[in-house]
């Protein structure tokens, strides 16, 4: 397993990298923009073009191996992780941010087996940054070693999240009076990448100290959860509890002293979870 686990990373990298230049020959051109579930949840013929690419590809090295992908589940297909290999692919990670250029946008593939993920890949497009991760072998960026900040104190600490794009009253409500809570603590700040699998490796990277939310996607946080415990922090779900990817809710940490005081300040609810939502509809 160790060996084909290496040839799966090594592929990831690549196709990541040749889906990266997809993303950033769009980017000088039109960007037709469609919409998902509102009129906040877009979706461009370059997510779908990328996501494309990306399963084709790995098709042909890997033929036996499932998928999940954004853009398929969302044209209907099924959400399931199973026990088998499986690739759990973002085509493009903030996807906002692309329609408006905003320089956060990433590729993010995340492959599992029995349920683990095994190997994480997020390609930040516009800033070359390849991140990487393999269980028991720690993460990189650009091939250097990754760590997370060595701050344990949660009011010098800075704490990322997103905003989602459930604009329900009552979810919005929840989310800023969990912001609320803990911009009070104090801490230093609260900042926004616009894409999950970058908060995740400026976790990794030791540039924020904690990222947490409601809303996103297994596909948005696979990749990501790997290169944040290998670069030796700990994912969890918001409530401190055990991670479940597939239930829309993650809190990635440095240490669990600041997760804790973090999972305090949070407001919780729980959106439909990604192997139970009706995405035909």
């Amino acid at each position: 397993m160790a060996d084909s686990l290496q040839t799966v990373m090594d592929y990831a990298v690549a196709v990541a990298r040749k889906a990266g230049e997809v993303v950033q020959t769009a980017l000088a051109g039109d960007r037709k923009v469609m919409t998902k579930s509102s009129a906040v949840d877009l979706v461009t013929q370059t997510d779908q073009k990328v996501e494309k690419l990306i399963i084709q590809s790995v098709k042909e090295k890997f033929p036996t191996h499932r998928f999940i992908g954004e853009e398929s589940v969302a044209a209907g297909e099924a959400c399931e992780l199973t026990n088998e290999p499986t690739w759990i692919i973002d085509p493009i990670d903030g996807t906002t941010n692309f329609v408006h250029s905003f320089p956060f946008v990433a590729v993010s593939i995340g492959f599992s087996v029995n349920k683990q993920v095994e190997v994480g890949v997020v390609y930040s497009c516009l800033e070359d940054k390849m991140f990487t991760a393999r269980r028991g072998r720690g993460a990189f960026c650009n091939g250097e070693p990754l760590q997370v900040s060595e701050q344990t104190d949660v009011h010098q600490s800075i704490i990322a999240t997103e905003f989602g794009s459930n604009r329900d009253p009552e979810v919005v409500d929840k989310i800023f009076c969990s912001m609320k809570n803990v911009l009070k603590l104090p801490v230093h700040g609260v900042r926004s990448a616009g894409t999950a699998a970058i908060n995740m490796c400026l976790v990794a990277s030791g540039c924020v100290e904690a990222y947490y939310e409601i809303g996103m996607h297994v596909w948005d946080i696979a990749a990501g959860s790997l290169i944040v415990s290998e670069a030796g922090g700990l994912v969890l779900d918001v409530d401190g509890g055990q991670v479940d990817l597939m239930s829309r809710r993650v809190l990635a940490a440095n240490n669990r002293s600041i997760a804790e005081k973090i999972v305090k300040e949070i407001v919780l609810f729980r959106p439909p979870r990604d192997d139970a939502l009706d995405h035909k509809q």
